[in-house]
């Protein structure tokens, strides 16, 4: 049973403690003592073991499944939608050349990338969030997993990717680009393919950007944009990423974000 399931199910901490390796037992020798009361499960201190709980399992899994590309977008998008359709096609496209395929593990665009990650056999791994409403997960994940905080769902989608797509999507996606761009800007992570996929959608946005942030108030570099692609054409997408991949690969060492 992983650590997490431990934790959730209200298996007793004494038995938690002797299957923790010994940097961790270490950890929650000093968090908890013979004087630590029921209530501390309740409490901050008991969260830190839910979060790394998070971290430990997602990372024993994601670290086996190896170079992904992540793809955002909207929950809402329906099957009918062109850009299902094109999540489908970018997805596969790419699970045929070996690389996992790593969404947010719900409906929409999430379900469509992972559809295609799933007809083309490949590894189609899906980050569900538990969230009141829109979120479930969808059956075409083969590799499921379960999140309760979203800060460490989202180390996960940039720990194991080499490459993003951003769809046309509401404001988690667009909180996924602006913090991925930011990382990128700010050299914490390589300079990976940050794709914008649907130029009537994302079009408007790079121009406020380019207006507001860079010419009028300079708040951006002018090659701050340069980072961003913006595309309609699912076959550019795919090899804009397999170039990358060829070229640069993931990196050898770990990323400052990570380090």
């Amino acid at each position: 049973m992983h650590f997490n399931s431990w934790i959730l199910s209200g298996t007793p901490w004494k038995q938690i403690f002797w299957s923790l390796e010994p940097d961790s037992q270490l950890l929650m020798s000093f968090l908890m003592n013979d004087n630590t009361k029921l209530t501390f499960i309740k409490e901050d201190p008991w969260r830190v073991f839910r979060i790394m709980a998070e971290f430990v399992d997602s990372f024993e899994t994601l670290s086996q499944v190896g170079p992904g590309v992540t793809v955002f977008g909207s929950a809402r998008m329906l099957p009918s939608d062109p850009h299902y359709q094109s999540a489908v096609e970018l997805a596969k496209g790419l699970a045929k050349q070996g690389l996992a395929i790593i969404t947010g593990g719900g409906p929409g665009i999430m379900e469509a990338a992972n559809k295609g990650a799933a007809l083309a056999k490949g590894k189609s791994v899906g980050l569900n969030i538990e969230l009141p409403h829109e979120q479930k997960g969808n059956r075409h994940a083969n590799i499921p997993i379960h999140f309760h905080y979203f800060f460490s769902r989202k180390v996960c989608f940039v720990k194991y990717s080499l490459a993003f797509v951003f769809m046309p999507g509401g404001f988690g996606t667009l909180d996924e680009f602006f913090e991925l761009i930011t990382l990128v800007q700010t050299q914490r992570i390589p300079q990976f393919p940050l794709i914008l996929f649907g130029r009537d959608y994302w079009k408007g946005l790079l121009r406020w950007m380019k207006g507001s942030m860079q010419e009028k108030n300079a708040f951006i570099s002018p090659g701050d944009l340069d980072l961003v692609t913006m595309t309609d054409d699912t076959e550019e997408a795919v090899n804009i990423i397999l170039d990358y991949h060829r070229r640069v690969g993931p990196p050898e060492i770990m990323p400052k974000a990570f380090a």
